[in-house]
C-alpha cells in the first residue's frame, strides 16, 4: 500500500485531481457568491485563499512530481494550505455559532500593501459581509462546517500521503 501511494504522488494524474478538486471549489464559491446571491465574509475570502494555497501545491508538483524537489514542495504547499484553511474555518464556525461584538471578524482584509486583491479583484477577493451571517445550509449546516469537513478530509489524505512518502523511503528498500 505504500508503494502504491508513494508511487501515485509521482504521478502528475494525482496532482491534477489535487488541482481540480480546488478549482472546483473555488468555482463553488465563485458560484455561490455570483450565481445565489450569496455575499462573502472576511474569513471566506481567507478560506478561498487556503484553497488557492491547494492548487498553487498541485501547479508546484506537475512541473515534475518525479522529483523530490517539486513532489516535496508541492505536499509541503498542500500541508501549509490545509493547516491554514483548517484553522480558518474553524475559527469561521466560532464566529458563526457564537456571535458578539467581542467574537467577530474585521471587515476589511489585512493583505499586504504590495498586492491589495481585493483592489485588483474585488468580484472576488472583497469582503461583503460579517461573519456570523447565516445565509446558506445543507442538512442543517452551515457553510464554514462544511469546510471544515472537506479540510479535514484533504489534511487526512495529506497526512496518509505524507507518510506513505516518508516511510517508504525512510524503512523500506525501493
Amino acid at each position: 500500500m505504500t508503494f502504491w501511494l508513494r508511487h501515485i504522488t509521482r504521478e502528475r494524474s494525482a496532482w491534477l485531481l489535487l488541482g481540480l478538486s480546488a478549482v472546483f471549489l473555488e468555482v463553488c464559491a465563485l458560484l455561490f457568491q455570483h450565481g445565489l446571491g450569496l455575499r462573502p465574509c472576511l474569513m471566506c475570502i481567507y478560506e478561498r485563499l487556503a484553497v488557492i494555497g491547494l492548487f498553487g501545491s498541485a501547479l508546484i508538483a506537475l512541473i515534475d512530481p518525479a522529483k523530490s524537489l517539486w513532489r516535496w514542495g508541492g505536499l509541503i504547499l498542500w500541508g501549509l494550505s490545509i493547516y491554514r484553511g483548517l484553522q480558518l474555518s474553524l475559527r469561521h464556525v466560532d464566529y458563526l455559532l457564537h456571535p458578539s461584538p467581542f467574537n467577530s471578524c474585521a471587515f476589511f482584509p489585512d493583505f499586504p500593501a504590495w498586492l491589495p486583491l481585493d483592489i485588483w479583484f474585488p468580484w472576488w477577493f472583497k469582503p461583503l459581509a460579517e461573519c456570523s451571517e447565516r445565509q446558506w445550509n445543507l442538512w442543517g449546516w452551515e457553510l464554514p462546517q462544511w469546510l471544515v469537513l472537506i479540510f479535514s478530509v484533504y489534511l487526512i489524505v495529506w497526512i496518509v500521503i505524507v507518510a506513505a512518502n516518508l516511510l517508504t523511503h525512510k524503512y523500506l528498500a525501493e
